[in-house]
C-alpha cells in the first residue's frame, strides 16, 4: 500500500495537471470537464497505470459529495428574480421532460439492441434502465459551460438552463432506483412508481425550504469565527441532504432549492460564503472527473461504441429534442429558436455516470454494459454538444455580449441598499469644465475611487479629470443611479445593485 506523501504527491500532480490542461483547453474552446475525465482515463489502469482504481462504492460516495457541493452552489448563486419568470418551463423540463426522454431513449435502445446482432440483447426494464440513467442533463456540466463562456444569452435561457440541470437529477435518480428494484424482484407498478416519484419529490422540496430557512436562522443568530461560516454552511448541506433521505425524500433536490432559500435571503459573510462555494465547488467537479475517469478503463469502451455511438446521437438529435419540444407545448410566448436551443444544451456529463454505478453495486445484470455505454456516451455528448454551445447560440441569435470585467473589485456589507457602478470619462461630461468639482452629479452621489491606467486614487473635487478615465460611484438606490446616468448625459444605463 502507497505511503500517505506518495497519495498526496500524486493526487496533488493529478490536480495541477488538470488545472493546466484546464487552461489550455479553454482558449480551444474545449469543455474543461472533458479534459479533467481525459487525464483521469490518462493516468489510470489502461492509461500510464499510476492509480490503480477500480472501487465502484467509493466513485458513488465521493459523486454523492460532489452533487452536494455542486447543486448548493448553483442553487446559491441562481437569484430567484432570473428564474421566476421561466420557473414553469424549468420545473417542466426537469420533470416531464426527463420522463419523456427516458421513455423515447428506452425504446430506441430495447429496438436496436434486438435488431442488430452485433449488440447485446437487452430486455426493456434493463433499455429504460440505461436510458433513464442518462435522461437528466447533468449539472456541473451544465453550470461550468455557461458560466465560462464569454457571452450571455438572451430570453433568460442560461437560468432556465441551469434550473432544470439543477433539479432534474432527483428525477432520473428515482427512475434509475425504480428500475433497479423492479429488475431484481420482478414487480413493477406505474402506480406505485408514480406514487413513489410524487412522495420523495414532495418531501424533498418541502424538506429544502424548511431546511434552507433553518440554516438561514441558525446563520444569523449564531456567534463564531468568521472563517467557520463556510465550514458551518457546508455542514448544513449534508444535514439537508441526509435528513431529506432519512425521511424517505429526494436529498439531491433538497439541497439544490435549500442553496436557492439560502442565496437569496440575508445571510452573515455571505459573499466570502459564496466565493469559498465556488472554489469548492471547482474543486470537486474536478475530483469527480478526475476519480470517474481513473475508474473507466478505456480498452473496456471499445466494444461499446457502436451501441453508445446509436444511443448518443439518438438523445441528441432526436430523443432531446422531441422532449424539449413536448415538455414546452403549454408555453407559447417561447421561441422556436430558443426551444431548439435549450434541446441541443442536453448536456450528460458526471451526474449520468455516477447513477451508472447503482446498477454495478447492486449487481444488476449487464451492469458493465450500462455502465461502460453511459460513460461513452457522456464522452460524446461533452465533445459534440459542449464545444459548441457558444456557436449555437450564436447561430440561433440567442447570444449577447457578456458584461464587461469591472476595474473596481468592491463589495458593500449586504445590509447596506445602495447602488454603485463604474462610469468611464466621455468627453461630453466635461463641457463644464474638466475637475471632477465640475461634474453635474446629483446631491446624494459621489464618487469614491478613480482609476486612471493601473493607477487607482481617491479623487477630491479639484482632481483634473481625463477621457477614458474610470469612476466608481456611489448613490442611494436604482433610481438615483438612473439620474446620475442622466445628469452626465450618459445614454447606456449600467448597475451594480449591492444585492
Amino acid at each position: 500500500m502507497a505511503n500517505p506523501e506518495h497519495i498526496l504527491l500524486i493526487g496533488s500532480i493529478l490536480l495541477l495537471v488538470s488545472i493546466v490542461v484546464g487552461k489550455a483547453g479553454f482558449r480551444f474552446g474545449v469543455p474543461v470537464l472533458l479534459l479533467f475525465l481525459g487525464v483521469g482515463m490518462l493516468f489510470g489502469n489502461d492509461g500510464f497505470g499510476v492509480l490503480k482504481f477500480d472501487d465502484f462504492k467509493f466513485t458513488q460516495f465521493i459523486g454523492i459529495i460532489a452533487l452536494n457541493i455542486i447543486l448548493f452552489s448553483g442553487g446559491m448563486d441562481t437569484r430567484t428574480s432570473e428564474i421566476r419568470p421561466v420557473a414553469g418551463q424549468g420545473i417542466v423540463l426537469a420533470t416531464l421532460g426527463v420522463l419523456i426522454t427516458a421513455l423515447i431513449t428506452g425504446y430506441f435502445i430495447y429496438f436496436i439492441t434486438g435488431l442488430i446482432g452485433g449488440f447485446i440483447s437487452m430486455s426493456f426494464p434493463e433499455s429504460l434502465l440505461l436510458a433513464s440513467v442518462l435522461s437528466s442533463t447533468d449539472s456541473a456540466s451544465v453550470f461550468a459551460i455557461l458560466r465560462t463562456k464569454k457571452q450571455e444569452l438572451k430570453n433568460n435561457l442560461r437560468p432556465m438552463l441551469e434550473l432544470e440541470s439543477g433539479s432534474n437529477d432527483p428525477m432520473a435518480y428515482l427512475l434509475t432506483i425504480i428500475l433497479i428494484q423492479v429488475l431484481q424482484s420482478g414487480d413493477f407498478s406505474v402506480g406505485g412508481m408514480c406514487l413513489n416519484i410524487c412522495l420523495q419529490m414532495s418531501i424533498g422540496a418541502a424538506a429544502g425550504y424548511l431546511l434552507g430557512r433553518l440554516t438561514i436562522l441558525l446563520m444569523n443568530n449564531i456567534n463564531i469565527n468568521q472563517a467557520l461560516y463556510p465550514v458551518l454552511l457546508l455542514t448544513c448541506v449534508f444535514v439537508t441532504f441526509s435528513v431529506t433521505g432519512l425521511l424517505n425524500g429526494n436529498g439531491y433536490l433538497a439541497v439544490y432549492l435549500a442553496g436557492l432559500v439560502v442565496g437569496n435571503h440575508k445571510v452573515v459573510h455571505k459573499k466570502s460564503m459564496m466565493t469559498f462555494f465556488e472554489g469548492f465547488t471547482w474543486l470537486f467537479q474536478i475530483v469527480i472527473f478526475l476519480t470517474l475517469g481513473l475508474l473507466v478503463n478505456p480498452s473496456e469502451l471499445v466494444p461499446v461504441a457502436g451501441l453508445g455511438i446509436f444511443i448518443g446521437l439518438f438523445m441528441i438529435l432526436f430523443a432531446r429534442p422531441a422532449a424539449v419540444l413536448i415538455s414546452l407545448i403549454p408555453f407559447r410566448e417561447m421561441s422556436t429558436r430558443a426551444r431548439l436551443y435549450v434541446s441541443w444544451v442536453g448536456l450528460r456529463g458526471a451526474v449520468p455516470i455516477i447513477f451508472a454505478t447503482y446498477p454495478v453495486i447492486a449487481g444488476v445484470q449487464h451492469a458493465s454494459l450500462i455502465f461502460n455505454s453511459v460513460f461513452f456516451v457522456c464522452i460524446l455528448s461533452l465533445i459534440i454538444q459542449g464545444t459548441t454551445v457558444g456557436t449555437m447560440g450564436k447561430w440561433l441569435n440567442l447570444t449577447k455580449p457578456a458584461s464587461k470585467p469591472t476595474d473596481f473589485n468592491v463589495e458593500l456589507p449586504e445590509e447596506i441598499k445602495a447602488a454603485m457602478s463604474e462610469i468611464e470619462v466621455i468627453p461630453s461630461m466635461m463641457t463644464n469644465g474638466h475637475l471632477l468639482m465640475n461634474l453635474q452629479l446629483p446631491d446624494n452621489t459621489l464618487v469614491v475611487m478613480m482609476k486612471r491606467g493601473n493607477k487607482y486614487c481617491v479623487p477630491k473635487g479639484k482632481t483634473s479629470l481625463q477621457i477614458g478615465d474610470k469612476l466608481l460611484v456611489i448613490t442611494d438606490d436604482d433610481e438615483e443611479l438612473r439620474k446620475t446616468y442622466e445628469s452626465l448625459g450618459i445614454e447606456e444605463y449600467s448597475m451594480r445593485k449591492n444585492a
